[in-house]
């Protein structure tokens, strides 16, 4: 497939949110039940899970952390985890090494620094060793009610095929589809966006004939006529 161009986007704001509500009504119609991917239990478990999940899939962080936090399951016990011990269990994520010390390192933290408490704001938690905005924006909108954008792969590269940003830096998407959507949508839609990227809206090849959002995806004539 040959790249495409960027969509045209509304000019104005308004229209820009209309046709946002729009998509997000039909990606409610469509995704009704969508919630986050990664298996957990409580704050802890999200969040090691979310640093884990980079670059790898939620499927196969789920396949090591049922062991990883019976093992370990809470931040005293992973941060008393011996590092050799962490990276045997996670030896099949990729970059095992890096994400063993990540995880022991934001447990030291939390004991030393939250009292072994998750906290609930962004700020805190972008101290965290291996915690970005990304993941902080996972942790506070699906455990504490938090609204945030958590712009992923699939989040990045659907919004720009609906015009929603022409950014592919996620803290600048964020900002912007912050400005498009209420903050009372911003966790579910992430999770419908997600859904509906992997089902339909791929990377390489979007399946476009079987897309519901045909009638309001402002892509759609770039990418049904390759």
């Amino acid at each position: 497939m040959k790249k495409t161009a960027l969509p045209k986007r509304p000019r104005s704001l308004t229209e820009r949110k209309a046709r946002a509500a729009a998509i997000t009504a039909r990606l409610a119609e469509v995704y009704p039940d969508s919630r986050c991917a990664l298996v957990h239990q409580n704050a802890f478990e999200l969040l090691v899970a979310t640093v884990l999940s980079a670059q790898c899939t939620d499927e196969r962080v789920n396949s090591v952390t049922p062991t990883l936090f019976t093992a370990y399951p809470d931040p005293a016990q992973m941060a008393q985890a011996d590092l050799g011990d962490l990276e045997k269990i996670l030896h099949p994520l990729g970059f095992y090494r890096a994400k063993a010390r990540a995880v022991s390192e934001l447990s030291h933290a939390l004991v030393t620094d939250f009292a072994g408490q998750v906290p609930d704001t962004l700020a805190e938690l972008v101290t965290l060793r291996g915690v970005g905005r990304k993941t902080a924006n996972v942790v506070l909108g699906n455990v504490f009610g938090v609204p945030g954008i958590t712009v992923d792969t699939h989040v990045g590269r659907l919004a720009r095929r609906w015009a929603w940003t022409y950014e592919t830096d996620p803290v600048k998407a964020e900002y912007e589809l912050n400005k498009l959507l209420p903050p009372e949508i911003w966790t579910v839609t992430c999770h419908r966006t997600i859904d509906h990227g992997r089902a339909v809206c791929h990377s390489r090849k979007p399946n476009c004939g079987q897309c519901p959002l045909t009638d309001l995806c402002p892509s759609y004539d770039l990418y049904i006529t390759q």
